[in-house]
């Protein structure tokens, strides 16, 4: 058995010993993953550009329109429809401005970066500015020149904001397709990747077979004939009695039984 590494043992000791203070946690070590390992091949790392918040990029923009729309003096501007048309669209431009757009700014706020949320805002900038350009025509023909200027301006102002916007959601939409394409590229890898065949255990060594010990027959003792049964000894050592011979050297035989052959006597009669 290997012993762990002693540096670690020492640090263990140092947080649990009683001599040094409160029994502390021990930190975990990280212990490095061998080289030779096979894993799977992992997708590049990819840092996500730097994106704006859309109302970063618009806020300037519609501020300075608001604040125009509101100091223009429509009744200096000269009689006809093209002013009437034009009151119209101030005011549904400064209506739109107060309860449409702070939703979509915030939905966008709170997911920079998302199409499904900037989309919308950028659709709303783009209906918005082509209604202030058309109060910026109306204004070249019926509003005084320092009015018509400050239209311009603040168009100007609105369109560039509106580049910016579609940038930003141009740059966010090449991040998120670098993605998917390093995503599948990975995912195709990692299926075509097969991982090696682990080395086959060591096998274990086999306990050694023991021979079977053959006992060798007892040797039998000198001058006792061959092929006589040896006679077992008794336990407290007396020698076996032979049976006595009879004095005349014969031998008995068993006499057989002879039967009865006696007749049965009559019973007397009786007076």
């Amino acid at each position: 058995m290997r012993l762990a590494n002693p540096v670690f043992i020492v640090a263990v000791f140092f947080s649990t010993s009683p001599l040094f203070g409160q029994a502390k946690p021990a930190t975990p070590v990280a212990v490095a993953a061998p080289s030779n390992a096979a894993t799977p091949p992992q997708p590049p790392p990819v840092s996500a550009p730097a994106i704006a918040a859309a109302s970063q990029i618009l806020q300037p923009s519609l501020a300075a329109v608001q604040q125009t729309l509101a100091s223009l003096k429509v009744e200096r501007w000269k009689r006809g429809s093209v002013r009437d048309e034009a009151s119209a669209d101030i005011n549904s431009i400064q209506q739109d401005m107060q309860q449409h757009m702070p939703p979509l700014l915030q939905d966008a706020d709170g997911a920079p970066g998302t199409l499904s949320k900037t989309l919308p805002l950028a659709r709303h900038v783009d209906a918005l500015y082509d209604v202030l350009l058309r109060v910026v025509e109306a204004s070249r023909m019926a509003a005084p020149d320092d009015q018509a200027g400050q239209l311009r301006d603040a168009l100007a102002n609105l369109g560039k904001a509106r580049l910016a916007l579609d940038d930003s959601m141009e740059t966010a939409a090449g991040f998120q397709e670098k993605q998917l394409v390093d995503l599948r590229v990975t995912v195709q890898k990692q299926a075509a990747f097969k991982c090696p065949a682990p080395p086959p255990a060591p096998e274990c060594p086999k306990a050694p077979v023991k021979k079977p010990v053959r006992k060798k027959p007892a040797t039998p003792a000198a001058g006792a004939p061959q092929g006589a049964t040896p006679q077992k000894t008794p336990a407290n050592g007396a020698q076996p009695q032979k049976a006595a011979a009879p004095a005349n050297g014969m031998t008995q035989k068993p006499s057989a039984a002879k039967p009865n052959t006696a007749t049965p006597q009559k019973p007397a009669p009786q007076n």
